[in-house]
């Protein structure tokens, strides 16, 4: 299974990127939200992945956060809910908007979600509901453990424990991809002020 592709980008419109990764060009099918994070993007790209294989096809669908590709998971978790259709629904609605209508179980604004009718909003909100509790007592979970890990990294690397946990911190904080690598970049870079 691919999980991740790193590469320049061939073309792109607003559902649909080819990724050049060593010479070949992979197709991925993406939500509005990822193309508008890759839309003037030059140089290298990174996108999560998801591979969906059926009888005729195999298919790549592409993500920018960790936060789409696991609300992804979801959404095709459900009955009646596949891959394309999942990705249609990211496109419609902000990853925000969506936990928070699935949280309320507002079928109602669900339903207005171009793709989703209002029985696939009922199951939406339905088996989704306890499910996003538990992703996000992983999420805070995990984001302990990257803490832990990136505090680990940089006493090894010779920083007093306060001054790393103050960068880790501030690394947290700033915003964008939350993997270790991309924070222990971003702490590094608060070190170095």
């Amino acid at each position: 299974m691919i999980s991740q592709l790193r590469g320049s980008i061939v073309s792109r419109r607003p559902n649909f990127v080819i990724l050049d990764v060593g010479g070949v060009g992979y197709g991925l099918h993406i939500p509005l939200s990822t193309y508008t994070r890759i839309e003037k993007a030059t140089g290298e790209t990174i996108l999560l992945t998801y591979t969906h294989v059926s009888q005729d096809r195999l298919e790549l669908f592409g993500f920018t956060t960790t936060v789409e590709k696991d609300l992804f998971h979801l959404l095709i978790s459900v009955s009646g809910v596949g891959p394309r259709l999942a990705v249609n629904i990211l496109s419609g609605i902000s990853p925000e908007d969506l936990v928070s209508a699935i949280e309320r179980k507002d079928d109602a604004r669900l339903a207005r979600v171009p793709g989703i009718g209002r029985k696939i909003a009922a199951r939406l909100s339905t088996e989704l509901h306890d499910r996003l509790r538990k992703l996000a007592f992983e999420r805070e979970t995990a984001s302990v453990d990257i803490r832990e890990d990136l505090l680990s990294a940089l006493m090894n690397l010779g920083y007093p424990e306060q001054k790393a946990a103050r960068s880790v911190e501030e690394a947290q904080k700033a915003g964008g991809e939350d993997n270790f690598e991309s924070l222990l970049k971003r702490a590094l870079a608060a070190l170095s002020k």
